[in-house]
């Protein structure tokens, strides 16, 4: 009877290293740029609550049930140019914030171009409505789920009506401040390969953010600016 206890404890640890390994090669995969856009959406975050005046509403962030961060977000220098750029999601389930996944951003824009611009992206998903749409292929912001810049400062009581029965709220940050950002027309939809790098192997976007899946190592600073705030 022993030896079937110990036999059983090697296969348990066995199978546990096996997850480890997996979890650390997944992690030692990602790309320099992939490791940043973690960090860096992990910085906004806490920079976003660092300053409750210039930032985002804090009753509104505890109401909010999903989070998109895009740092570094481009604006391309041309006289039609256009923005674009990659950051994760995550959502609230049973009151935590789940694993990320990888989204992308792509937004038209109009009108002559100076330069090149980057600012961080921050998208409030209000409510479940706004979540579900997010989960498909790709939903085009301002007409198949319904967005406007958010309010900012310490009470959401100074949001507009439409800004209350918008399913997003959007923010942009500019040389550290942050300012509600009209992205109507912009493009957003799950990167499944990239989120496939994240996690070392395929995954279901709604499996990672019902909170089946746990995030991997790789998103430790990401997750870790979540739970923070």
């Amino acid at each position: 009877m022993r030896c079937v206890k110990i036999e059983a404890m090697r296969v348990i640890c066995s199978a546990l290293i096996g997850v480890l390994i997996g979890a650390s090669a997944a992690a030692a995969g990602l790309s320099s740029g992939a490791r940043k856009r973690i960090e860096e959406a992990g910085h906004v975050l806490d920079e976003m609550h660092a300053a409750p005046d210039k930032g985002v509403p804090l009753d509104l962030w505890n109401k909010a049930a999903c989070v998109v961060v895009v740092p570094s977000l481009k604006k391309a220098a041309l006289v039609f140019g256009g923005e674009y750029g990659k950051g994760l999601m995550s959502c609230r389930h049973d009151g935590a914030w789940t694993g990320p996944v990888v989204m992308g951003v792509e937004k038209g824009s109009w009108g002559l171009q100076i330069g090149g611009q980057t600012i961080d992206l921050v998208l409030l998903v209000m409510n479940e409505r706004g979540m579900n749409k997010l989960l498909g292929n790709k939903v085009t912001l301002g007409a198949e789920a319904s967005v406007a810049g958010g309010p900012v400062g310490r009470d959401a009581r100074a949001a507009t009506d439409a800004q209350m029965k918008a399913e997003i709220l959007s923010y942009s940050r500019t040389q550290g401040l942050f300012a509600g950002v009209n992205v109507s027309g912009g493009v957003l939809k799950p990167s499944a390969d990239d989120t496939e790098d994240l996690y070392g192997h395929q995954v279901a976007v709604k499996e990672v953010l019902s909170g089946v899946i746990p995030p991997p190592a790789a998103s430790q600073p990401f997750m870790a600016a979540l739970q923070r705030n």
